[in-house]
């Protein structure tokens, strides 16, 4: 069973540091797994936190530091001289230490990077940060294990015991030849029990080779990882020459990132913001949508001035106005999210497009039918047959254009290489408004023959 972060352990953690009790700390914390942690410190103030931190060894404060929220983490090392940082991260893989030195200013990276004594993490390192962290090259790994197609079993094996001291997790042995490019995999299980003089070229596999090269998206490799269930994938150049790879971890976190984004766009949030950012920038993220909403409301307010008379004469029109609205937007979004989940999992292009509308016309007409009768019935009882006509007609159209809008605008956004989750928020959700409040208004007064 996992640890659980309660309250009482927190009142415990608190009394423990009062009391600088190392001894309650050796006993309750220090077998801890990493994230756990982690998590511990995240719960506690600034001294707190570096009390904590100061008690554990090397290792395990590299490993804690990478599962740190990052405005703990950025707290924590901002106590940190440059060497200190730099003994740090060379406890760690060289994507998670190209993670944590990236977050720095520009200045204290360069000092960092001079203050690590291993000139090969050094230089992995450098390569690193030299890639967007939106890409493969950012998330990549250097540390894996490699064999060369002219190599006997007996090397092979006292080669991979070298490597592996670097590696952590062994997931896969790449198989390079003399220009260093991937030309297949290798598997343990023959490797073991190939005879020594064996060379690897009669053992690799060298078909279905998925790979990734350093300029894909971070969003392509987790689509790749996800559509041939891999824990790991080797990263190649332009030339095809084996640079790194990419571990389920890194990518898990690309997924939540990506997941977290679409849903503050979707929301209405323009940029990435926690909980704990300030007032002004989660005000900042918030601002750009409220005005469009905004903007909306006011464009909303200008077409319902424009059938005033018709209103004044037929007040009950004015009962049903939200219904339209809502159940447009309502509308809307749903097919939006539809095709936004598909476009994120890579099953849909713009090619398609014409399909997908006629599948979302389909939808929209089936429910569109049911509501409309069901909004007639109402509002015949409410007040007349011709205000349930009216209702009943224009739900429908309104449904049936809010269905064919919520699935052509995210096609068209990620056509232009805009995130098609904007479709999913306030954006829709005000064109639908202004749309439908101007078919509900100009068919009651085209019916109403005013």
């Amino acid at each position: 069973m996992g640890f659980e972060l309660t309250k009482e352990y927190l009142d415990e953690v608190f009394d423990a540091i009062d009391r600088k009790d190392i001894v309650w700390f050796e006993q309750h914390l220090f077998d801890l797994h990493d994230a756990d942690i982690a998590d511990l410190i995240d719960e506690l103030d600034e001294q707190q936190a570096a009390y904590i931190y100061a008690l554990l060894d090397d290792e395990q404060q590299a490993d804690v530091l990478t599962e740190l929220d990052e405005d703990t983490r950025e707290n924590l090392i901002s106590n940190f001289s440059s060497k200190e940082i730099a003994e740090q991260v060379e406890n760690l893989d060289s994507d998670d230490a190209a993670d944590i030195i990236g977050e720095l200013p520009q200045k204290q990276i360069e000092e960092v990077i001079a203050h690590i004594s291993d000139d090969l993490a050094a230089e992995e390192i450098v390569d690193l940060l030299n890639y967007d962290e939106d890409t493969a090259g950012g998330l990549m790994q250097k540390e894996f294990i490699q064999a060369k197609l002219d190599w006997p079993v007996n090397r092979c094996i006292v080669e991979l015991r070298r490597q592996a001291e670097e590696v952590e997790k062994v997931y896969t042995i790449y198989v390079i030849d003399d220009m260093n490019k991937l030309v297949g995999f290798l598997s343990l299980k023959r490797l073991l029990f190939a005879s020594p003089t064996t060379k690897i070229s009669d053992l690799y596999q060298d078909k279905n080779i998925i790979s990734v090269k350093t300029s894909d998206d971070d969003e392509f490799v987790a689509r790749i990882m996800e559509k041939y269930d891999l824990v790991s994938v080797p990263v190649i150049d332009l030339q095809g020459k084996l640079v790194g790879r990419i571990t389920i971890d890194d990518v898990v976190d690309v997924i939540i990132e990506e997941a977290e984004k679409d849903l503050q766009l979707a929301s209405g949030i323009s940029e990435k913001i926690e909980s704990s950012s300030s007032v002004w920038r989660i005000s900042r993220a918030r601002m750009p949508w409220l005005l469009i909403g905004l903007l909306g409301g006011i464009l909303g307010a200008q077409v319902i001035s424009g059938f005033e008379g018709g209103i004044s004469k037929i007040p009950a029109l004015a009962f049903f106005i939200p219904l339209i609205t809502a159940m447009g937007g309502n509308v809307g979004v749903q097919s939006s999210a539809i095709v936004v989940q598909s476009l994120a999992r890579g099953n849909d292009q713009f090619g398609s497009i014409l399909k997908k509308i006629g599948k979302e016309s389909l939808v929209a007409l089936i429910n569109g039918l049911l509501l409309s009768v069901i909004v007639f019935g109402f509002a015949y009882v409410f007040d007349s047959k011709t205000l349930g006509l009216v209702v009943s007609t224009s739900l429908f159209t309104v449904i049936l254009f809010a269905a064919v809008f919520g699935t052509l605008i995210p096609l068209l956004l990620d056509r232009y290489k805009i995130d098609p989750a904007l479709a999913t928020g306030p954006f829709i959700t005000t064109l639908n408004d202004v749309l439908g409040l101007f078919i509900y208004l100009t068919i009651g007064i085209l019916m109403y023959g005013i």
